[in-house]
């Protein structure tokens, strides 16, 4: 017995195979496709001249001396024009009115040589209106030729795609999201259902027959056009607007990818490529800190600039803006080779670096005497940015001897020899770690601090100042990458502990607090930057999976997607952190940096205790230094004698706020 198909069944199988086929021709090689195009465009030039010789004399004639005179004329023509316009050099499937241009100057081309012979000089049998009639009638078959093609290509596809392939909206409907609504048409891996938008006055409307949907009830939207994924096309938009969005849609459990920047819309390079996960800086809920070109140029503009650490997270960036800002000359230091050639090679091949800025690499530890002097005497900078240090909280703790070494001797060497050379400038990055430090590198950057301090009340000449900020991410080190990680592994995220918490800032806005401050500093101040709120982990952690269109699995939803589990504070490591060691911070120049006032110690006492912690540390006798330590710095507590509960209950008691990461540069 034969089963026959039913019509719905036969009329989908109809569907696919046209799909199928369109879905072939439109992955053809580009040489194929051209030899394609070209082969049906000689055709509708032959149908051009039939039909106007039907219309003319009201008969059709295919086979004829006369049509055969026409025809020879015309395809040389065509060939000819259609090579000097540059027909077969555009994608059909992105025909637009260019393209139409395009070929309306071809045809323009080709009623030259056909006007000139058939209407002026005339040939026996051939009217002489067909020197006009045929190129109208072929512009007219050309146009519908690239259009249809165009209609098969893309809009038949997408409309396969939204059937059965992820299903897209598009925040925002300006120009940023109508070039990324036509470069998803184009690229024909996802379906775009929609967009949405704020502005009620464009609800209801359609982009190329795409509407655009309100925000008021976005829940009620995604539902309805199955939405897997929605993409920011918002690049201008501030960081604390983006917050709102982002926890708008957290809900919804649907993935969220994000334009990068307005650089790229504006130069017309809008691609489906250029899409990237909502970055975490969008979660912060805090606006990027503006630099003050006038503040950033002080202290480097047409000057010998040195950096130390120069191939870390704050010491690469610092390099790039001071690069950017014209001094006369960069000494790079780093006792990385990797780093070093790293950084060393991304400013030569700087088109700022042709500006005639001298870049010069020194492979070298600057925490050893000897190595401190002879830098400084051989560049003699005018400015020097000390970023060098070890800065990962758990290997400090682990190897205590090599980072009091590292941190506070590397500061040491580095102030003294840049103050006897008579250097203009010296500007320390510090860490929020080193107010009430609870772990070893915490307390080693605040006796780097009070060298600095106790050295800039000598009065050199040298005007020595700190910079303070909290933890900055995509640094080495930071907590994002390993969190995204472990998402894309299906799972867990591991954090120490639900209720630490942190400031955040970004690498940029750092490097550019460092300079700005540095040329603010009259000697001996300790700058801080307003950094708003902190940042739970765990609400990052909550925060990153939902964006990604997974869903928590916990106790409330136990079939949920990806678990964040807890694995317990980490020697040293803080519930939260602070910026300040005093109250009431003065303001500076700057409205979003402020100037801490905070207790020092005078440098005949800070060097006695520099001399005896250097001794303990050539000993090897880590229980003396640790006595050292606090006495240059009592606020110092080793959280392994606090417990997560103490320090929870410290937190509320002191009112303040910080993380569960490592300090990352």
């Amino acid at each position: 017995m034969t089963i026959r198909p039913r019509s719905d069944d036969f009329s989908t199988l109809v569907i696919d195979s046209i799909v199928v086929g369109l879905r072939r021709l439109a992955d053809l090689p580009r040489p194929l496709r051209r030899l394609i195009a070209l082969i049906m465009d000689l055709m509708l030039c032959l149908i051009s001249v039939w039909l106007a010789f039907s219309i003319r004399i009201g008969a059709w004639d295919l086979i004829s001396p006369t049509v055969g005179i026409v025809v020879v004329t015309v395809i040389p023509s065509w060939l000819i024009a259609a090579r000097w316009c540059g027909i077969y050099r555009s994608i059909i499937r992105f025909a637009g009115g260019r393209t139409m241009m395009d070929i309306a100057a071809a045809c323009l081309l080709v009623s030259l040589p056909m006007i000139t012979i058939f209407m002026f000089i005339g040939i026996a049998g051939v009217p002489r209106t067909i020197g006009v009639l045929q190129p109208m009638i072929l512009l007219l078959l050309l146009a519908l030729s690239r259009i249809s093609i165009r209609y098969a290509l893309v809009d038949i596809l997408h409309v396969a795609r939204q059937a059965r392939g992820r299903r897209v909206a598009i925040y925002g409907a300006g120009r940023a999201g109508q070039q990324l609504g036509f470069a998803i048409r184009q690229d024909g891996h996802v379906a775009l259902a929609g967009y949405l938008d704020d502005d009620p006055s464009v609800e209801g409307h359609r982009i190329d027959g795409v509407r655009i949907h309100g925000t008021n009830d976005i829940g009620r939207v995604i539902s309805e056009l199955a939405l897997d994924e929605i993409l920011l096309a918002l690049p201008s938009v501030p960081r604390s607007r983006r917050l709102q969005i982002v926890e708008q849609l957290k809900p919804h459990s649907v993935r969220v990818r994000s334009l990068p920047s307005m650089g790229s819309i504006l130069e017309g390079k809008v691609s489906v490529r250029d899409l990237r996960d909502v970055q975490v800086e969008e979660l912060l809920g805090r606006d990027a800190v503006p630099p003050d070109e006038s503040l950033l140029k002080g202290a480097i503009e047409n000057k010998v600039v040195l950096v130390s650490g120069a191939g870390g997270s704050i010491g690469s960036e610092l390099c790039r803006q001071i690069l950017a800002r014209r001094p006369r000359r960069i000494i790079l230091v780093e006792q990385s080779e990797f780093a070093l050639y790293t950084i060393l090679t991304e400013l030569e091949e700087s088109p700022v670096a042709d500006g005639g800025v001298e870049i010069v690499a020194e492979l070298a530890d600057i925490s050893e005497s000897m190595v401190a002097r002879r830098i400084m005497d051989r560049h003699l900078p005018q400015t020097v940015f000390h970023a060098a240090a070890y800065k990962h909280v758990p290997l400090v703790e682990a190897n205590p001897i090599s980072g009091l070494r590292n941190n506070v001797f590397g500061t040491y060497r580095c102030c003294i020899e840049a103050e006897r050379v008579g250097a203009s400038r010296f500007v320390l990055v510090s860490t929020d770690k080193a107010v009430r430090p609870t772990n070893i590198m915490g307390a080693s950057k605040r006796i780097c601090e009070l060298v600095l301090q106790a050295r800039a009340d000598m009065k050199s000449g040298t005007i020595f100042s700190m910079v303070r900020f909290g933890n900055v991410l995509g640094s080495s080190g930071s907590v994002v990458p390993r969190f995204r990680a472990q998402i894309a592994a299906g799972g867990p995220i591991t954090l120490t502990h639900r209720d630490v918490t942190r400031f955040f800032m970004t690498i940029p806005e750092a490097a550019q607090l460092v300079m700005q401050a540095g040329a603010m500093a009259k000697g001996g101040e300790v700058f801080v930057l307003d950094m708003g709120r902190p940042i739970r982990i765990y609400d990052l952690a909550y925060s990153m999976i939902q964006l990604s269109g997974c869903t928590v699995r916990d106790e409330i939803n136990p079939d949920g997607d990806i678990a964040i589990e807890e694995v317990g504070l980490r020697p040293g490591e803080k519930m939260y952190e602070e910026l300040l060691l005093g109250d009431h911070p003065l303001p500076t120049e700057h409205r979003r940096i402020m100037r801490a006032q905070e207790v020092k110690l005078g440098w005949s006492e800070l060097s006695a205790l520099l001399d005896e912690l250097e001794q303990a540390l050539d000993n090897a006798e880590i229980g003396k230094a640790m006595a050292v330590v606090r006495r240059a710095v009592p606020d110092y507590a080793q959280t392994d004698r606090l417990t997560a509960t103490e320090q929870v209950g410290n937190l509320r008691t002191a009112g303040a706020c910080g993380s569960a990461l490592p300090y990352a540069e």
